[in-house]
């Protein structure tokens, strides 16, 4: 394994200049490997190629989550799984969760979650989504999720590019330049059929929610219904500037809308 993340020799104890355009070298490399590759082809490349290095998935075990999932199970089972359980989910997915882990076989599902001395230290009323979202995303998510992923040199997303405008230009693979991990994107290239398709034909089971109007399902706070003819996503932090949760960064910034990704 690589173990490439995070190498010594930036004087503020990042990684450094040439080391970046290692990983990038690699990242180009894997993305010209995979380039006209399916989605189990890139995802079996992303855990047994060497360049990739060890692999993680991260699944909020959401909408579209069971067809990833099922992609991981028929490669392999024994894949690291990471869920983010922020304690603001709504029960149907704490208990989809434990559902779709039993029924795919999946061997090596964890939970993760900030500990209750960060949560007692800054957000010990739970009201920090009320005045900050951003740093509520990063207290409950991204912190837990930096400390599940140390020793992983990258991660598996479900994203597409069809979710949002930061995500239109996504690849297979990227270099996330904050962490110097790689992100593995291996339904990049899937439509909103494609995954209604394959959810059907592995006749996988739907989030519960999704029925109830809830085409994209995070946290119950800021997580609203979503009506007909609004885009899917309409419905996470409704009437705020803000489109991802802080998981998926550009440049060690949040990515918002019309940016790239």
């Amino acid at each position: 394994m690589l173990h490439n993340r995070r190498p010594s020799g930036d004087a503020e104890g990042g990684t450094s200049v040439a080391d970046l355009q290692a990983l990038a070298d690699r990242v180009k490399s894997l993305n010209d490997r995979y380039r006209h590759h399916g989605a189990t082809d890139v995802l079996r490349g992303a855990l047994k190629d060497p360049e990739a290095g060890k692999i993680a998935m991260v699944s909020s075990f959401g909408a579209e989550s069971v067809a990833l999932l099922h992609l991981i199970a028929m490669v392999d089972r024994n894949t690291p799984v990471l869920f983010i359980d922020t304690r603001l989910l709504f029960p149907e997915t704490l208990a989809y969760q434990a559902e779709v882990s039993e029924r795919l076989g999946l061997k090596d599902v964890r939970i993760i979650r900030t500990s209750e001395q960060e949560l007692a230290a800054n957000d010990p009323y739970g009201a920090l989504r009320f005045s900050d979202k951003d740093a509520c995303c990063a207290l409950r998510k991204t912190l837990p999720l930096e400390q599940a992923l140390d020793g992983f040199d990258g991660w598996i997303t479900g994203r597409k590019r069809y979710q949002s405008g930061s995500r239109a230009s996504l690849e297979f693979f990227e270099l996330e330049e904050a962490t110097g991990r790689i992100k593995v994107n291996p339904l990049a290239h899937w439509n909103p059929e494609d995954v209604r398709n394959y959810m059907d034909e592995n006749r996988l089971p739907r989030h519960p929610l999704v029925a109830q109007g809830y085409p994209s399902i995070g946290c119950h706070p800021c997580t609203s219904k979503v009506a007909a003819g609004e885009d899917p996503r309409a419905g996470r932090w409704r009437g705020e500037d803000k489109e991802e949760c802080g998981i998926h960064i550009v440049d060690g910034r949040v990515a918002r809308q019309g940016e790239s990704a």
